[in-house]
C-alpha cells in the first residue's frame, strides 16, 4: 500500500452513548493529520476513516480520553446503542413508548430503596408518611450519588449534555453527586429539615429543567440519573423521578 493513497478503514470506537459523542469523536479524527474525512456513528463500524497514512491508535486514543471514556481499536466491537424510545410490543408499560425491561435497573433500585424506608417502621403501630418521605430521600439521594460518584467524570460528560446549569458551567457536573451526598446525610439525620428541603426543590426543579427540554425536543441522549454505570435513555421516565422528589420535598417544606 502506498501511503500517498488514500485508504479507507473501519474502526470500532468504545464509550460514545450519544449523539455528542458522535460528535466530540468525529471532530478529534476529522483533525488528525493525513485524515481526509472520518465518518462516526453508534453501530458498527462506529468510525470508517478516508485517509492519506495508517493512523497511529496510540496518539489517537490519547486524544480521545482528553475528551472523554473512548477508545478506538481496529478490532470489531459490536456495542449495545442507547436502547430506542418507542413503542414496544413485548412492553407491558402503561406509559407509551416506555419499555419496563430498558429501565430494569432503575425500577429495581427505586422499589428497594421504596421498601427499606417502609420496614424501617416496622411493625408500622405508628407509621408516619412524613418519616417514610425523609427515610426515601435520604436512601433515594444516597445511592444515586454513590453510582455517579463510581465514575465521576463519566457522569459530568453525560449530565453536560442536557442539564441547563452544567452545559454552561461544566464543573457543576463534578459538584453535584456531593450535593446529592450531602441532601442524603442531611435526610438521615434530620439535620435542618427546612433548608435540606429548600434546596432540594431548587437544586432538582433546576434540574428537571433540562430534562423536560431534552425530552420535548426528542433528543436521544443518555439519562445521568445514575451515572455512567447503566445505559439509560431519557424519556418520560426520569421527568417523573425529578418532579416526584420535588414534590415530596415541597410537601415536607410546606408541612414544616
Amino acid at each position: 500500500m502506498e501511503l500517498n493513497e488514500l485508504t479507507k478503514q473501519e474502526y470500532g470506537i468504545s464509550g460514545m452513548t450519544c449523539d455528542g459523542c458522535i460528535a466530540k469523536v468525529s471532530e478529534i479524527l476529522n483533525e488528525i493529520e493525513g485524515v481526509t474525512n472520518a465518518k462516526v456513528q453508534l453501530k458498527y463500524p462506529q468510525a470508517t476513516v478516508e485517509m492519506e497514512k495508517p493512523l497511529n491508535l496510540d496518539r489517537v486514543n490519547q486524544l480521545l480520553r482528553e475528551k472523554g471514556r473512548y477508545a478506538i481499536s481496529s478490532e470489531k466491537q459490536e456495542l449495545a446503542p442507547l436502547p430506542v424510545i418507542g413503542k414496544n410490543k413485548e412492553s407491558s408499560s402503561s406509559l407509551p413508548g416506555i419499555s419496563f425491561s430498558t429501565y430494569k435497573p432503575l425500577i429495581i433500585i427505586v422499589s428497594f430503596i421504596f421498601g427499606v424506608s417502609l420496614l424501617t417502621q416496622y411493625p408500622f403501630s405508628d407509621f408516619s408518611g412524613m418519616l417514610w418521605m425523609r427515610h426515601f430521600m435520604a436512601g433515594f439521594f444516597l445511592v444515586f450519588s454513590f453510582f455517579k460518584l463510581l465514575n465521576l467524570s463519566g457522569f459530568a460528560s453525560s449530565y453536560s449534555m442536557y442539564d441547563i446549569v452544567a452545559t454552561r458551567w461544566k464543573s457543576w457536573g463534578y459538584v453535584y453527586p456531593f450535593v446529592e451526598l450531602g441532601l442524603g446525610i442531611s435526610y438521615l439525620i434530620n439535620f435542618a429539615p427546612f433548608y435540606t428541603n429548600l434546596i432540594t426543590v431548587v437544586v432538582l426543579g433546576i434540574s428537571s429543567i433540562g430534562v423536560i427540554e431534552s425530552n420535548l425536543n426528542k433528543r436521544k441522549i443518555k439519562c445521568a440519573c445514575l451515572g455512567d454505570v447503566f445505559n439509560l435513555p431519557m424519556s418520560t421516565v426520569t421527568i417523573i423521578e425529578d418532579l416526584a422528589m420535588v414534590a415530596m420535598a415541597g410537601w415536607m417544606l410546606f408541612i414544616h
